[in-house]
């Protein structure tokens, strides 16, 4: 009989070794944390950033999970009851995004399919594909509790995102409201403000002639890297403080091309210093012209569609020429500022550099729209994250990173959470279809009759942006609304370990959301990538 070979081989197989063992360990249970020990022994946590049911492993989660890996295995050897918390996310526009070019490549679209049928495709893509970057994790050997294994879109933490909403409306921090926001006409959605991306661009600045209503021979000169808005045009302000301009505030001036008589208003917002000290002022389509037309009791026609396309939407009857109907938003600006020039309107063309925001998915530049949209009151949430940065609860690493999250909280914007879109946590949010007049419903449970006449009713279209519900992670996937024994013994954890650029899409917060709803930041120390040994913690002495 030959003797087995005892030798030791020259290379280490790790493909044939390393699965075995990794086996061995989780069956176990050497990477599971026990709730109950966590009560007795000192807990260390750490939750997953959850990557998108879209995403493979790159070299970013490549470095992002061994420091937490490295960190978690550290704190279990030194007899601490060690938690690291993984999981996805649904990731709302990416992975309709997806699904959405499967079906463009048989030239079908979403509304060739419904809302339910395109919903249940989706989950059917995430299904086979959804685990692809966890199971790429493991065979690593990243040492994560799977039996703890979250998913934003799961029944369990769908429940929490609806507890969510429904307790923020309750406290006065969620509304409705009709704003000029970011759209990305390719996306067919809203953005937050962190969504919309400023690009730094080489673009040009056109100034415009509009002559007085009643004296054509006189005029104010406005200027504008936008041409194609002054369809929508409503007034021209001049700061009431402008000698040059006093005299005219209350008299009219026309519009070239479309000849609506528009006033001239004062206001403080514009700055006699910058340009000629005449802004153009078009509510539908900029966020700060939308809030001199508020006011000033102005209208604000819509002339640019959810597609980017120039046409008459809302309001604005009159104001496209023929010529214009119908062309994309990019073409109608090179037709109009033609057509200026012809008219003897265009003064002149400079060039001028400026930041132009871009959809942060698909890279598409956003438009600014007036449309309704659900948003979340968030200087109170705010407050709260600042005070748990200034009183030392907790800590960002490198430290150069503070002064990067207190300023963005303290000029902090209320947060538009409604996405048009189907794939997401719904809107939980009904309303009676009889025009009885009651009031939207606002409810944890699913709604089938209106409560005031008994009819029917119909859910809110949008679905709810993908951050609303990762912003709870830390929590969520610890069992709340509920008190369990995970949330008692392991909240709040220890260490966040991400990426800078999502300090605010996730970081914040995640900080707002826990010391709103748990009293507590989610965690001790976040550490924003570097080097293993920038890390300060209490446990890292």
């Amino acid at each position: 009989m030959t003797a087995p070979d005892t030798s030791l081989p020259t290379t280490y197989d790790a493909a044939a070794t390393e699965p075995s063992w990794y086996a061995r360990w989780t069956e176990h249970g050497v990477f599971t944390a026990d709730p109950v020990r966590g009560a007795t022994r000192e807990p260390f946590v750490i939750v997953i950033p959850p990557p998108n049911v879209t995403a493979v492993l790159h070299m970013g989660h490549g470095l992002n999970n061994t420091v937490q890996d490295v960190l978690i295995r550290w704190r279990r050897m030194a007899g601490d009851e060690a938690l690291w918390v993984p999981g996805t996310d649904h990731a709302g526009i990416a992975t309709q995004n997806v699904v959405e070019k499967q079906l463009a490549a048989h030239g079908q679209t979403r509304f060739d399919l419904g809302r339910d049928p395109f919903v249940q495709r989706v989950a059917e893509f995430v299904d086979k594909t959804g685990g692809e970057i966890l199971n790429q994790l493991k065979s690593i050997g990243s040492s994560a509790d799977w039996t703890r294994t979250a998913y934003t879109f799961s029944p369990e933490l769908s429940r929490a995102v609806r507890e969510t909403f429904v307790r923020l409306h309750e406290d006065g921090l969620v509304y409705k409201g009709h704003r000029v926001i970011h759209w990305c006409p390719r996306c067919g959605t809203s953005l937050s403000d962190e969504e919309a991306e400023f690009t730094d661009t080489n673009g040009k600045l056109y100034h415009l002639r509009y002559p007085l209503a009643d004296d054509p021979s006189q005029g104010i000169t406005v200027a504008t890297t936008r041409p194609e808005t002054m369809l929508g045009d409503v007034a021209v302000a001049v700061n009431p403080d402008d000698e040059r301009y006093q005299a005219l505030i209350g008299k009219d001036v026309v519009l070239p091309l479309n000849g609506v008589r528009i006033p001239v208003v004062g206001d403080s917002y514009t700055d006699p210093a910058f340009g000629s000290g005449a802004v153009k002022i078009t509510p539908a389509h900029d966020a700060n012209d939308f809030e001199v037309a508020r006011r000033h009791a102005l209208a604000m026609p819509v002339i640019i569609d959810a597609e980017g396309i120039v046409r008459e939407v809302e309001g604005a009857a009159g104001r496209v020429p023929a010529a214009l109907a119908g062309l994309d938003r990019f073409a109608a600006r090179k037709a109009i500022v033609t057509l200026l020039e012809e008219a003897g309107a265009l003064q002149k063309i400079e060039p001028h550099a400026h930041s132009v925001r871009h959809c942060y998915r698909c890279d598409t530049v956003v438009e600014p729209r007036l449309s309704d949209q659900w948003f979340v009151r968030m200087q109170p949430l705010a407050d709260k994250a600042l005070a748990a940065l200034r009183t030392g609860e907790l800590r960002i690493l490198p430290e150069r990173w503070e002064a990067v999250y207190v300023n963005w909280l303290e000029g902090i914007r209320d947060w538009n959470i409604s996405r048009q879109i189907w794939w997401g946590h719904r809107v939980p949010v009904w309303y009676c279809t009889m025009s009885c007049g009651h009031a939207p419903i606002v409810s944890r449970t699913d709604v089938t009759a209106c409560p005031g006449c008994g009819g029917t009713v119909r859910q809110d279209d949008d679905v709810l942006d993908t951050w609303f519900s990762s912003w709870l992670w830390p929590f969520s996937t610890l069992g709340w609304p509920d008190d369990t024994p995970d949330l008692k013994a392991f909240y709040p954890g220890d260490v966040l370990v991400t990426a800078p650029e999502i300090l605010f899409f996730w970081v914040a917060r995640m900080v707002m959301s826990g010391c709103w709803f748990m009293g507590k930041a989610p965690f001790h120390t976040v550490y924003l990538h570097g080097t293993v040994r920038d890390m300060q913690h209490r446990k890292m002495s």
